[in-house]
């Protein structure tokens, strides 16, 4: 019914508006007229090897935990902060520690009173046995409890310093400038010593960490280059070396694999976080490869491929890829043969009466 009664609608609209055919028209030039560079599909020499997926951690990582009881009286940082060194990240309830404070200060006070008598009581019998009033047996305890006031003092000393340390532990202070990944407490909840309160990390260095299957860790050392694949900057995708390479001396008992730490320079850090996936590559040398550029290809969901130039127009064919070699290109397994031509823009090839254009010509501008 519907489709009996549609063409019927659109002759009578050009009918009655003369000009309706003419747009038809004119949007159908307009359509034919769109120009797609295209670039070639050529064999190159690429690093090979073999490639494990990675994922991106901080070298400083740090969970902050309680060392001391109470309640937790406030919580002034959350998920996603940047801190300083020393800034203070919490507090804990500190009345008790205040109170063992007091108590330590006092206990202080009476230490350095009952030293002053001490001291004061040597220093008469001295003179007197010196006049020979007492004899050297009332020196001799005089000097001793001289001694067990000066010892009493110094442990006195030593609890008031205990109770500051007590006290000081219900402020917590970043250690470093860094920034607040996760917190696991909030204000009111009860810290005992060893609660953690919060992850906090350092923004550099970071690193990436591949695990390695050990049925392949002779090959992996062998390799000539390891490369990290970068691809949320700027330039695209690339390979990066890192600055400093080390493996974990102990292999995991059930996935069997070896880990690997890659730290990677300030410039590699500005576009990675923390748990983001990279891939790592183990290159053994150079070899000979079919690849596309990156641009070409047109991923939906499981489906890759690319738009390939064919008389007037393009056509969609699937491909296997295989590495991905960045500035490179990527590598095709199966699908195309070298010299075709593929469209570096998959979504306009993908529109009606588009049409192959060299790179190097200028593509016309809509309207112009």
């Amino acid at each position: 019914m519907c489709s009996l009664v549609f063409p019927d609608f659109l002759r009578a609209i050009r009918r009655s508006v003369p000009w309706f055919g003419a747009l038809v028209m004119s949007v159908a030039t307009a359509q034919g007229a769109i120009q797609v560079p295209v670039g070639p599909v050529q064999v190159k020499a690429v690093a090979t090897g073999f490639e494990l997926d990675g994922v991106i951690q901080p070298v400083r990582q740090s969970t902050i935990s309680a060392q001391a009881n109470g309640r937790m009286a406030s919580l002034m940082v959350k998920a996603g902060d940047k801190v300083r060194t020393g800034q203070l990240l919490a507090t804990i309830d500190d009345r008790e520690t205040q109170t063992g404070v007091q108590r330590s200060q006092a206990q202080v006070a009476q230490a350095q009173a009952e030293l002053r008598n001490a001291q004061a009581h040597f220093d008469r019998t001295r003179d007197l046995q010196a006049r020979g009033f007492v004899s050297a047996a009332a020196l001799d305890a005089a000097e001793s409890q001289l001694k067990g006031a000066l010892a009493g003092r110094d442990q006195a000393g030593a609890g008031a310093r205990q109770s500051a340390l007590a006290q000081g532990f219900t402020r917590v202070n970043a250690p470093y400038d860094g920034w607040v990944l996760q917190t696991h407490v909030e204000a009111g909840d009860l810290a005992v010593p060893g609660k953690p309160l919060l992850t906090l990390y350092a923004p550099l260095p970071i690193r990436a960490v591949v695990q390695v299957p050990v049925s392949r860790g002779t090959e992996a050392r062998a390799a000539g280059a390891v490369e990290v694949l970068l691809s949320g900057g700027a330039a695209g995708a690339q390979w990066v070396r890192p600055v400093s390479r080390s493996t974990v001396p102990t292999a995991d008992p059930v996935s069997q694999t070896i880990e690997w730490r890659l730290e990677l320079s300030p410039e590699a850090a500005k576009v990675l976080l923390p748990g983001q996936p990279v891939r790592v590559r183990f290159a053994a040398g150079r070899a000979n490869r079919m690849v596309v550029p990156g641009a070409a290809v047109l991923r939906r969901g499981e489906l890759t491929a690319v738009y390939v130039a064919a008389g007037k127009g393009f056509v969609l064919r699937a491909v296997r890829l295989g590495a991905d070699h960045g500035d490179d290109g990527v590598e095709v397994v199966a699908g195309l043969t070298a010299g075709e031509q593929v469209a570096l823009d998959p979504v306009r090839a993908g529109l009606a009466g588009a049409q192959a254009v060299s790179p190097a010509a200028p593509v016309p501008v809509a309207g112009q």
